[in-house]
């Protein structure tokens, strides 16, 4: 394997998730985001960092933003807003904590690979990364990334172009975003 080849081949596999999916999935992912008071985050293995990062900007950008499964989550209620990740569709999981949302009245969005599996059908907001994830890695179109990672870095870099979007409609300068940084590191 020549790894430069393979390097160069995953960074154009994550380019091409990218190009279908901004401007309109940014926008679709950041109006709600916008008008949500709060902000709860979650997914599963990998995803769920791609989350945990997420949270962390979001909260750079001075929103009230949580990581699900912190001691320190509140609880949600209307104009809330819970966000999930399920690539491949659903987790069960994924599904439960999207009906504790929708019972406590918060709006639902779902970041997938797979529209038409369980979560993304039950959310208010679907947020659509069309990339291969652990429920298809074994078909004749085989990214050169094992597995969900394919998906996993397009999250991470679709991720930091929805924050510069906020960032931009926020007003807000880098160095606002840097004053919301730990100092504690």
């Amino acid at each position: 394997m020549n790894l430069k080849t393979t390097a160069a081949t995953a960074i154009a596999e994550v380019g091409a998730v990218l190009d279908r999916a901004i401007p309109q999935q940014v926008v679709g992912m950041a109006v709600p985001i916008l008008a949500a008071k709060r902000i709860a985050l979650y997914g599963v293995g990998r995803e769920g960092l791609m989350m945990k990062s997420l949270a962390m900007r979001l909260f750079h950008l001075g929103l009230d933003a949580h990581v699900v499964g912190d001691m320190t989550t509140p609880p949600l209620g209307p104009g809330d807003l819970l966000i999930v990740s399920a690539g491949p569709g659903g987790f069960s999981t994924v599904d439960g904590l999207i009906g504790v949302a929708k019972a406590a009245d918060a709006a639902t969005m779902c970041v997938t690979a797979t529209p038409g599996g369980t979560a993304p059908l039950s959310v208010d907001h679907i947020v659509h990364l069309d990339a291969q994830t652990m429920a298809n890695d074994r078909t004749s179109q085989q990214s050169v990334l094992p597995m969900g990672s394919l998906f996993e870095a397009a999250q991470f870099l679709f991720f930091e172009m929805v924050i510069l979007h906020l960032r931009d409609n926020l007003d807000l300068s880098a160095d606002a975003m840097r004053g919301n940084h730990t100092n504690l590191e």
